[in-house]
């Protein structure tokens, strides 16, 4: 049960209010599936209880027990691998493995370790100078709220009646045919807050400074869009005056014009700019009849050269210069294929999409085991467990590399991009940044290895590292990439 006892906090007043955190843009964020991270013995809540085998198929849809106190023990190799912030997907209890389904926000599923492991988690990660975002469901919650559960068992008469929409009693939560009351996308297990009601609104803003204030360095925002805008101008008020370098990002699927340019949130998931590097990359071989819930036409799709550039440039036209450093760029996410499926196993196109990821503007997203060579498909295929003690991939030195790449060149965390013409569609050509220190980047995506016409001035091979204390080459090898310090100094 909730109480507010913070009445008397401000909801607005800060001048950071309208400003974005200049730390995103040299962020390299892992997202981390809670229940298929890590497990690590030492939950108390866990003991004696039927979980699933460790790397069960996803498709089972049970618990395998990852926890918070794994990911504690993970972040060595986080670190290693480059990463500055961890994304969560939800931690409050939930009765399911994804947690979508929250009965209580104020407290972290005990299965995860409770709210002493989410404390020790953040407590670690500012130690390590490290920043954590969690997963924020604001629009439903599961038919265990609280709340909810009150509604079920005294019907009408309940004073949280008006906390939801409902149609008409009785509800029926559980049985076929309709449930009588709002919920989301007509499943019955989420049904959709009245945030109409001021006590609703209360509770949720409740939240959000809660875990804020608790250390928690920002929030991902699912299906923001099925929000009214208003609550998201409290939300962020609120947020901010607890903390004005709080990141706001919102799950929105296309265009998000309307909600970074409306000062509601500092970015968004970038799939738009996820589907053209995987476009271009992956030409040859994308399933382009794959389908995803929440698009009306298939998103992955072929692109030629001309074709990817007019997609990044429309993508970060939409925006300008400081949201487009505030985006979470992501190639895959709990909600999609792995990247690695869609490329048809190709880990070298794999390879070409993640320096594309860590090339353009914005800061690159990591879903967990990219680095092992995760393939999973649709949800909840890609789901799997974390295949802890399998031997590395190649992946994961790329990843390491291209995360100190990236922390070595200011152009690369800045929002500056011109493309150049190469006179080959399999050769990208592309500068980054202005000034001394602009660096320039070529990409081979094709099957051959393709002459280099290198610009005037170009300087010492900054990537990859086996050509860094050489000249440039004259050629660049098939699925190959080159970045290289320009003007020379």
């Amino acid at each position: 049960m909730w109480v507010d006892t913070n009445d008397d906090k401000p909801a607005g007043g800060s001048t950071a209010v309208d400003s974005r955190p200049d730390w995103v843009a040299d962020a390299v964020i892992v997202q981390i599936f809670p229940d298929r991270f890590r497990r690590s013995g030492t939950v108390a809540a866990q003991r004696g209880l039927a979980l699933q085998p460790w790397g069960e198929d996803p498709a089972a849809q049970g618990f395998q027990g990852g926890d918070l106190f794994g990911v504690i023990e993970a972040l060595d190799d986080l670190q290693e691998l480059g990463a500055t912030c961890l994304y969560l997907n939800p931690v409050f209890a939930s009765a399911a493995n994804h947690r979508y389904h929250t009965f209580e926000y104020f407290q972290v599923d005990p299965l995860l370790g409770g709210n002493g492991a989410l404390a020790d988690l953040v407590a670690e990660l500012h130690r390590r100078g490290m920043r954590l975002i969690l997963d924020g469901v604001f629009n439903h919650c599961g038919r265990g709220f609280w709340a909810f559960h009150h509604l079920l068992e005294n019907g009408p008469l309940s004073p949280y009646v008006d906390w939801f929409h409902v149609e008409h009693w009785p509800l029926n939560p559980y049985g076929a045919g309709a449930c009588g009351y709002h919920c989301w996308w007509n499943d019955p297990a989420l049904p959709t807050f009245n945030h109409a009601n001021p006590a609703v609104r209360a509770y949720l803003l409740a939240v959000a400074r809660h875990w804020i204030a608790a250390g928690v360095d920002g929030w991902r925002l699912d299906v923001p869009d099925e929000v009214p805008d208003d609550f998201w101008r409290e939300f962020r008020a609120v947020v901010r005056a607890e903390r004005p370098d709080a990141w706001i990002v919102g799950e929105l699927w296309r265009d998000a014009r309307p909600w970074l340019q409306g000062g509601l949130f500092d970015g968004t998931m970038n799939y738009p700019l996820a589907w053209a590097i995987l476009g271009f990359v992956g030409a040859e071989r994308l399933p382009t009849d794959l389908r995803l819930p929440a698009l009306p036409e298939p998103p992955y799709q072929p692109l030629d050269q001309a074709g990817f550039r007019a997609k990044v440039e429309e993508v970060l036209g939409w925006y300008g210069p400081a949201i487009n450093r505030c985006q979470l760029n992501l190639l895959d996410s709990h909600d999609t294929p792995r990247a690695l499926h869609v490329l048809g196993g190709d880990q070298q196109a794999l390879a070409l999409a993640l320096l594309l990821l860590f090339l353009l503007p914005g800061a690159p997203c990591l879903y967990y085991g990219t680095e092992m060579g995760l393939a999973g498909g649709p949800e909840p295929g890609c789901r799997e467990a974390f295949p802890w003690g399998a031997a590395p991939t190649p992946l994961r030195p790329l990843l390491a590399g291209l995360s100190a790449l990236r922390r070595s060149q200011p152009a690369l965390r800045s929002a500056e991009l011109a493309f150049t013409d190469s006179g080959h569609d399999d050769l990208l050509q592309l500068s980054r940044g202005e000034g001394p220190e602009r660096v320039w980047v070529v990409i081979n995506r094709g099957p051959l290895a393709l002459p280099l016409a290198l610009p005037a001035g170009a300087g010492a091979v900054l990537w990859p590292p086996q050509w860094v204390a050489g000249p440039p080459p004259q050629d660049l090898p098939p699925q190959r990439g080159l970045v290289l310090a320009f003007p020379a100094s």
